[in-house]
């Protein structure tokens, strides 16, 4: 039981971290992400920068998806009651973070990468 919990966890992770990347990152979602930036740093209400925060940051926006992973999912970690999803919440945000945090090094050494080749080229 507990190693299939720990599979979901790691699986699980898997698309929470590359939606919130996606959003929060990615060219695809650029103009809304710059709406959301100026929003959340002109807005007229704590509340209002606060909500509009939420969608320009991945850490912050992680939280909401695994929310709507374990609506989707029910899944639960170690206990079968609330405690189960409150476990399973902290524990599928941090195995996201740590996946984006991974695939932004991967990313920025690739792109360091590329700019060296290109460099070497030009020479």
């Amino acid at each position: 039981m507990i190693k299939m919990q720990i599979c979901w966890l790691f699986i699980l992770a898997i698309p929470i971290a590359c939606v919130a990347w996606t959003v929060t990152h990615e060219e695809v979602f650029r103009e809304p992400r710059e709406y959301f930036t100026k929003r959340s740093e002109l807005g007229k209400s704590l509340l209002e920068r606060k909500f509009f925060y939420i969608f320009t940051c991945e850490y912050c926006f992680s939280h909401y998806i695994t929310i709507l992973a374990l609506v989707l999912t029910g899944y639960k970690l170690l206990l079968d009651d609330w405690r189960g999803y409150l476990i399973a919440g902290f524990a599928l945000v941090w195995i996201a973070n740590v996946y984006m945090n991974l695939f932004g090094m991967i990313r920025l050494g690739m792109k360091k990468d590329r700019t060296e080749i290109k460099k070497m080229e030009e020479e």
